[in-house]
Formats: structure tokens, sequence, C-alpha cells
């Protein structure tokens, strides 16, 4: 099995200042910009890792502005029954959203993980360098 930190999701009351920020900053590269879930989800690389900024402001600022991150695997159906053994309890079960399934996985400290699995032979054009397995 395999498992990988794969982005932050962060929520930004000014979606526009925060890729600028990223951009000069930390040379982070936007590779898509797309509505998901009725709103602007902008996806930037930064090095080897991922933002995922959702354009909406933060119900709490400061720390409260990130949301998740997401832990990429190739085996949701293992994870989460190896996780359900342990006593983890979750909300809902597997969400099937047609080239990826997730889960939300509730951490220790209120921390949420998304964790989810593509079908790579399903991503969609736009979304493949999302998806991919970083080496």
């Amino acid at each position: 099995m395999e498992n990988h930190l794969h982005h932050v999701h962060v929520f930004a009351a000014d979606l526009n200042r925060s890729i600028k920020f990223y951009e000069d900053y930390f040379n982070g590269e936007v590779f898509l910009d797309m509505d998901l879930a009725g709103a602007r989800n902008v996806f930037m690389k930064v090095g080897r890792g991922r933002i995922h900024f959702y354009d909406q402001p933060p119900r709490i600022s400061g720390r409260g502005s990130i949301h998740h991150f997401g832990i990429q695997t190739d085996d949701i159906q293992g994870v989460v029954a190896k996780m359900k053994a342990g006593g983890i309890v979750f909300k809902k079960n597997i969400t099937d959203a047609g080239f990826w399934r997730y889960i939300m996985v509730p951490a220790p400290d209120d921390i949420l993980i998304e964790l989810f699995e593509v079908d790579k032979g399903q991503i969609p054009a736009a979304m493949i360098n999302y998806f991919e397995w970083e080496q």
C-alpha cells in the first residue's frame, strides 16, 4: 500500500492575493483553476508539494484557515478498514465521486484529513497532473 501527503487545503479570503503571495515568495505555480463544489478552486505547486485554495473566507482566521490536508492512497478500502478496526469512527462512508473516491478522516487535535484514491484511467485530461504520484 502506498500513501503520500498530497495537499494542504486552505480557505482564502482574497484568492488572488493568496496566489500572488505564493507565486512571489515561494515560486508557486498554478496548474489548475476551476470551479468545484460551487466555488473557485486553485491548485498550486510549491516545490514537490501542493496547496489547494478554496475561494471562501475562513470561518476563523489564522490556523482556522486550513480546512484539511489530503493523503492520496492506492487502497482506500484497506486504509479505512484498518482505521475502523483501530476504533476510528467516521461520520460518512467513502464517497464515490466518479474518478476519485474519498472520505474525511477525523484525526487527533481536531485535524481533518481527506483520504482519497483516484482511478487513473478515468481522470479528466485537465486534472491528470494534479493526481500524479510524486516520486
